[in-house]
């Protein structure tokens, strides 16, 4: 059962902090490391991005409705070979153009980025202390006047250029992305909706190939962990979702970027204690 509770304590750890702006990543690493856990199944990257499968069923079912939209309009666009004056056209295709940097990215360096940060960790303390800094100056330097409506097409590839820095565990890629959007004038709570929406492609994508992956390893004796892991971060997540973009709409992202650099100060301390 040890197991089981590891994978309900994961899922829960990756739903909350997908969607807030402090890296699902590095606490899918960290907490682990920390608690001392040695489980050959839950500790993998593979089960990693299947608790990001949990996270993408709660983005579907919290912005199906915008889905169903984009994607009507996205075919309408190829119909008619124009964008029109239609809004949602116009972000099917800002959406589109934004997951490439990260699409990329990840298939070239998949391996990479799968190995070499867990087994260096003090690399994460700096990559959440930067993510916190980026944040900062973001929310200093940005207008936050325009909504995503005014997005053009080279602001939405920069902010896919900024998705793809967080496969960099401790970057995060709701904070990443956020910051972005800030950087070019967004109001808070349209970054992290387009930031939000920007993750379902990504999200999928990695995790067919992780679950391709973790079906030629077998899963068998393991099925109820996963389960658990993806019901819990499906849970989760769609309440973290609901509460940042309310969060964001009144209040400034200060104390996540406090969270960021008081994490990046435990995780030194206890690497030089030991």
């Amino acid at each position: 059962m040890d197991e089981v509770l590891h994978a309900a304590i994961l899922g829960l750890v990756q739903g909350l902090t997908e969607f807030l702006p402090v890296s699902s990543s590095a606490h899918l690493i960290l907490v682990p490391r920390f608690l001392g856990w040695n489980d050959p199944f839950v500790d993998t990257a593979a089960f990693d991005v299947m608790l990001h499968v949990g996270t993408l069923i709660a983005l579907l079912l919290y912005f199906w409705r915008d889905i169903l939209r984009l994607i009507g309009a996205f075919f309408g666009s190829l119909r008619e070979r124009s964008l029109g004056t239609d809004p949602e056209r116009r972000l099917a295709w800002l959406l589109l153009v934004s997951v490439v940097p990260a699409a990329l990215l990840g298939a070239a360096l998949e391996s990479f980025f799968d190995t070499f940060f867990r087994e260096r960790v003090g690399w994460i303390a700096i990559f959440l202390a930067t993510g916190a800094a980026l944040l900062w100056l973001a929310e200093r330097w940005g207008a936050q006047r325009r909504g995503v409506a005014a997005l053009r097409f080279p602001e939405a590839l920069a902010i896919g250029v900024a998705q793809a820095l967080a496969l960099f565990p401790g970057m995060s890629r709701s904070g990443i992305t956020i910051g972005a959007g800030l950087f070019l004038g967004l109001e808070r709570a349209a970054a992290a909706r387009f930031a939000f929406l920007m993750g379902i492609p990504v999200i999928a994508g990695a995790g067919l190939l992780k679950g391709r992956e973790l079906a030629s390893t077998g899963i068998e004796g393991h099925e109820l962990a996963l389960v658990v892991g993806v019901v819990v971060s499906a849970v989760s997540g769609l309440a973290a979702i609901a509460f940042l973009l309310a969060y964001l709409r009144r209040n400034s992202t200060a104390i996540f970027i406090a969270y960021r650099v008081v994490l990046a100060g435990f995780v030194v301390v206890l690497l030089l204690a030991r």
